[in-house]
């Protein structure tokens, strides 16, 4: 074995160029992902119906191969085949936007200043602003069957939304949460098996909310680099860098399309060349269960905001069962852990109830908001310590 691999803590100056290359020269044979319709520049292309009619347990073993042994990525043609839903939530975003701005609140990540617009927490902000527009757009099963082959059930959800503004110039290359946020002396203090298992409690996804040909820089992606296990030492490193510039792959995307890829793959938002269009996706950061979420979320208070819509839509019968599953693991926290066991016994087995379980029970019962509401404080103050 690699000696630098069969060490527990490995210094960043043990990383290696020409492992990390042979590596990205592998290539993706669309025999070895047998769901997708063609591969792109090492990146297997899926069409959502294709993956609705698809065996689920079968393309829960495929998908999962393709994140941790094959290129790390993969796009969903018409993701969304009703643009209306795509466009409504767009709508929900510009007045997050307008919002924030008379706020003064501005951000930007991983760009230089003013070349993009980001919504951070955009889940719970869109979830309050539009009940209505949080649940159709939601209702999408792919997101939670996509995540689920990578991450297991009970995974939670968090989106942020990014704009890339015309002019807008290329992110820097780089990974992402956990370890791709933290610098490198820390890094260097994660034993590296702790460094590669980071890859496994995160997915990164992108819903486009708009067209976004080459021209105006959808993301470059480095298939196949989320295989260098010592990969959040070397993505700052000049020469990494330089091999992404010259070796990364952009995907047109249609508006409705669907990117998800392993946190650990190289990868940077593209140049906005054009004059007058911006580029807009939801990023779907999407964390285990076991794992802790980046951003802070009041699950509660999403769950207080969407019953009274949610419960509508089921009196109307205009929510399936499938889609109401979906809006429910996007929502409430699928987990029972960590709680007060003193407080929050586990009920009918090893584990407290937890609020998608709580969710379930309301719903099917349908319970009015008031007794909703009262046991979901319930729920919130069993659980402080």
């Amino acid at each position: 074995m690699n000696q630098t691999l069969s060490s527990a803590f490995v210094r960043a100056d043990s990383v290696q160029l020409h492992d990390f290359a042979r590596l990205c020269e592998q290539q993706a044979r669309p025999e070895d992902y047998p769901h997708c319709s063609e591969v792109r520049g090492n990146v297997p292309i899926y069409q959502a119906q294709a993956l609705r009619d698809a065996d689920r347990h079968a393309l829960l073993n495929e998908l999962h191969r393709l994140f941790r042994d094959g290129p790390g990525v993969m796009v969903v043609r018409q993701g969304y085949s009703d643009l209306g839903v795509v466009d409504r939530h767009s709508q929900v975003f510009e007045a997050i936007f307008a919002q924030e701005a008379a706020e003064g609140v501005a951000a930007d990540h991983f760009a230089k200043a003013g070349s993009n617009g980001r919504i951070w927490n955009s889940l719970q902000k869109a979830a309050l602003h539009s009940p209505s527009s949080f649940i159709e757009y939601y209702a999408n099963p792919l997101l939670g069957l996509i995540a689920e082959a990578w991450l297991g059930p009970h995974f939670q959800v968090t989106a942020q939304v990014n704009v890339v503004h015309t002019g807008g110039q290329a992110q820097q290359p780089h990974r992402d949460y956990h370890l791709g946020f933290q610098k490198v002396a820390e890094v260097e203090r994660f034993p590296l098996p702790l460094q590669v298992l980071s890859q496994y409690l995160t997915l990164q996804g992108a819903v486009a909310h708009s067209d976004m040909p080459l021209e105006t820089g959808p993301t470059l992606l480095l298939p196949f680099s989320q295989q260098y296990a010592l990969g959040y030492l070397a993505w700052r490193r000049p020469e990494f860098i330089d091999y992404f510039q010259e070796h990364a792959v952009q995907l047109p995307l249609g508006k409705g399309d669907l990117l998800f890829f392993n946190p650990a793959l190289f990868h940077a938002a593209g140049s906005n060349h054009t004059p007058d269009r911006q580029r807009m996706a939801n990023l779907l950061q999407i964390s285990s269960a076991f794992g802790k979420p980046m951003e802070a979320i009041d699950r509660e208070r999403m769950m207080l905001a969407l019953y009274p819509c949610l419960l509508q839509r089921l009196q109307d019968q205009v929510l399936d069962a499938q889609g109401l599953a979906a809006v429910i693991a996007c929502t409430a926290d699928g987990y029972s852990f960590p709680t007060n066991l003193d407080t929050d016994p586990p009920l009918h087995g090893l584990a407290p109830q937890t609020g998608q379980q709580l969710m379930w029970q309301a719903l099917n019962e349908r319970w009015p908001y008031p007794a909703f509401a009262e046991r979901v404080a319930q729920m919130h103050a069993k659980r402080q310590a």
